[in-house]
Formats: C-alpha cells, sequence, structure tokens
C-alpha cells in the first residue's frame, strides 16, 4: 500500500512551539487564515474557542493536531503542500503563538505527490 503524501506537514521548529502551547493550552487547532489583519499565518487557537464551520476543509494534522483551510482558500492552494515553520516575531492577536516571540509562518511547495523531506534547521 503506497503512503498517502501528507497535504500539511511542519518544521522541527514549528513541533516544538506547538508541543510548548500544549504545555498551557492541551486541546488546540490551526486554521489557515485567508488575509485581512493576520496576513496568511496559521492561526492557533484552543480548539473548544474555535467552531470549525461546515466550509472547512481539514488537510490534517501535524504533531496530532487538526489543521483547517476555508474551502475557496483551499481551492486556490489546493495544488501545494503547506510547511508549517516558526519565525522570529509577534503571532496573531488571537493566536496562541503571541507573546512567545516567534510565530507560525506558512511556507509551500507545489503538491506533487512526492515525500517532501523538511527543511533543516
Amino acid at each position: 500500500m503506497e503512503e498517502e503524501t501528507p497535504r500539511v506537514i511542519a518544521t522541527e521548529a514549528a513541533i516544538r512551539l506547538i508541543r510548548e502551547i500544549r504545555q498551557d493550552y492541551p486541546q488546540i487547532l490551526f486554521h489557515q487564515s485567508g488575509g485581512c489583519c493576520d496576513g496568511s499565518s496559521p492561526m492557533c487557537y484552543p480548539a473548544d474557542d474555535y467552531i470549525v464551520g461546515d466550509t472547512d476543509v481539514k488537510l490534517g494534522e501535524i504533531d496530532g493536531v487538526p489543521f483547517y483551510i476555508h474551502q475557496s482558500q483551499y481551492e486556490v492552494w489546493k495544488h501545494t503542500q503547506l510547511i508549517i515553520d516558526v519565525v522570529a516575531g509577534r503571532g496573531g492577536m488571537f493566536s496562541l503563538d503571541n507573546g512567545r516571540e516567534k510565530r507560525f509562518l506558512t511556507r509551500s511547495r507545489l503538491f506533487d505527490g512526492a515525500i517532501c523531506p523538511l527543511p533543516a534547521k
């Protein structure tokens, strides 16, 4: 059986930040922001503070955390694999990475079905 390539993956730095956040908020989820105030950052919320809508698409999970994107944005990005990374800076106003002096960042690559190694950090 052939392994399916995940639509969303995370760097080691992102996984470390997810685990740090989960010490304060054990149940979290991601929603890929569609722009506006926080640009196109992946937003991290307590799972019980965010209502996943009927038009949200679950791309997958990173380190056991569900990752969603709005259906209209998925249509634009469906040919890409999202790579969640971390950079220095402030997270989105309502995102759980805010105030940690580092924030999540979405990178992407053309989705061709091949397993892609993560960039070394």
